[in-house]
């Protein structure tokens, strides 16, 4: 990334390159939560799901985790295979040159602004729950991770739009 300084959007959802005036239009977007287990790779797949062939979509952890099973049964009750996501963390990105980081986490969030400090790149935060912090029996851990599942389809298509 390079440029002149990170533009941190908060919880805009109207922020970003796209729908600015004369900028260019968005080409790719990375999501950055803490392990990458569960709100990243659900707002990846689910940006694919609906702008696959538009936009480049990525995402990763500030540190490593594992694949969580809650969040990929629930993915694949609308359809959307998460089963082999391969966890990442920041370092293991190949390219780290993105049009949109949104980060998902406190910690993610404090991470990307000190990493792209002095290059200009937006970023946005959408604060997400993390759900694998819900106790409760299995109906009710299930619903928590719905819940963030749907809320972040919700704000994807806000900020993004239906399907192209």
């Amino acid at each position: 990334m390079s440029g002149t300084g990170a533009k941190s959007k908060g919880d805009d959802k109207s922020a970003g390159r796209e729908g600015a005036a004369g900028s260019a239009p968005l080409t790719s977007v990375l999501f950055v939560c803490t392990m990458n287990s569960i709100r990243s790779p659900m707002a990846e797949r689910i940006l694919k799901a609906l702008h696959g062939r538009r936009l480049f979509c990525d995402s990763a952890g500030t540190d490593a985790g594992e694949v969580d099973g809650f969040a990929v049964a629930v993915m694949a009750e609308k359809g959307l295979d998460m089963a082999n996501h391969n966890v990442k963390t920041l370092e293991d990105l190949d390219d780290i040159y993105f049009d949109l980081i949104v980060t998902l986490s406190p910690q993610a969030h404090h991470r990307i602004l000190d990493m792209t400090a002095g290059q200009a790149v937006d970023i946005e935060y959408w604060p997400t729950l993390d759900p694998s912090t819900v106790a409760g029996s299995r109906d009710q851990v299930l619903a928590a991770y719905r819940e963030v599942r749907d809320a972040l389809e919700k704000r994807i298509r806000q900020r993004f739009g239906d399907s192209s």
